[in-house]
């Protein structure tokens, strides 16, 4: 098997899910047989450092003197940080072979968690990460700062970790008729990782339309075997009424299309995605 390519990919960065990431991306792994990659990334953004004004009335030989401190300082830092990436891919990976995953890769890399995870897409078949990092891991009402944008950008499935992980029984479908979440809809028809698992298969909206492609939807479901399909109808606000008929029903998993709408529209009415991500008390299964 190559293992550059069709890669789990777990991105950890120390904070209170880190350890759930690692379980859900290595219950995917086994699942779909796919090696499985550790992510960390070391983000040496000028905002994360600290700026000392060395300027005025000092003299030269005491600004050499800062500044050679400074770098010291700085060098001291990333060291630091390099170490304990190392330790914190190290106890990843202990984990994830203590789930069953008998040879799991790591890299630590340098650099912004956005870019390195669009380097890494062509190698990805799905990504697990955090719902939020370290910085909002104490702000339950918000989502990571970097993760709308790795959702935009990549067009891979995402897996957004929010509990403590729970081996999925039960996950939901919210189904539109949409390009994303008929590409949602072949993903769970196809893949191995749905087998065996109740999906309900959930259209909030209005139109009576709906209900015929939602029918449509079924007969896909139940024509690729594997599957116990549930189809049910609603009507409301969809991101109050998928999460309540999440927690009603013991849902596990949710799977969706992701911001199947402009930035502009988003930035208007509110993101539905965004809405989900902070409504949902289960990780959500996205697609692009």
């Amino acid at each position: 098997m190559n293992t550059t390519q069709n890669l789990v990919l777990a991105g950890i960065d120390g904070s209170s899910l880190t350890n759930a990431v690692c379980d859900y991306a290595a219950w995917i792994a086994s699942r779909v047989e796919a090696p499985l990659k550790l992510l960390h990334t070391i983000d040496h953004h000028p905002e994360h450092t600290e700026h000392t004004n060395i300027t005025g009335n000092i003299g030269v030989d005491s600004r050499d003197h800062l500044m050679d401190e400074l770098t010291q300082l700085e060098q001291q830092r990333s060291k630091l940080r390099l170490q304990q990436g190392k330790q914190l891919l190290q106890a990843a990976r202990e984990r994830v072979m203590q789930a069953g995953i008998l040879d799991p890769i790591t890299n630590q890399r340098h650099g912004s968690l956005v870019e390195s995870l669009i380097e890494l897409e062509n190698d990805l078949r799905v990504l697990v990460i955090g719902v939020r990092g370290k910085v909002h891991e104490n702000q339950p009402d918000k989502i990571g700062a970097k993760l709308e944008s790795i959702i935009r950008s990549l067009h891979k499935p995402i897996l957004v970790v929010n509990a403590e992980f729970k081996v999925p029984e039960r996950i939901m479908l919210a189904y539109d008729g949409s390009p994303a979440a008929e590409k949602a809809l072949d993903m769970v028809a196809n893949s191995p990782l749905y087998k065996g698992l109740v999906c309900h298969l959930v259209c909030v909206s209005k139109d009576e339309g709906k209900g015929q492609l939602l029918e449509v939807a079924v007969n896909k479901l139940q024509l690729a075997g594997g599957i116990e399909v549930i189809a049910k109808k609603l009507i409301g606000i969809p991101e109050q009424v998928l999460s309540e008929y999440q927690e009603q029903k013991g849902i596990d998993m949710t799977v969706m299309g992701a911001f199947g709408h402009t930035r502009i529209r988003d930035w208007l009415l509110g993101s539905f995605t965004v809405k989900m991500l902070t409504h949902s008390l289960k990780p959500l299964l996205l697609l692009r």
